[in-house]
């Protein structure tokens, strides 16, 4: 029984390292993300789709709805 509930326990923790992994931060190209507020986008950014439409068009990589305030930031790889 006690090496049934160690092949478990190993399973467990393999499986939780993996997951971990997985759900880690992904760089683009391994460098650092430079960020900036969107000039074009205007109020409360609510929609990340929207923001990151705007940003697109503005040149930049992606955008998000941030902060309390709720501002459209772009994103770049610097």
């Amino acid at each position: 029984m006690e090496r049934f509930s160690r092949s478990v326990s190993a399973v467990i923790h393999l499986m939780l390292v993996l997951l971990v992994t997985e759900m880690g931060p992904v760089a683009v190209e391994g460098g650092p993300i430079c960020k900036a507020t969107s000039n074009v986008y205007k109020g409360l950014c609510l929609i990340d789709d929207s923001c990151d439409i705007v940003c697109k068009r503005e040149g930049f990589h992606k955008g998000d709805c941030k902060g309390f305030l709720r501002k459209c930031v772009c994103t770049n790889p610097c």
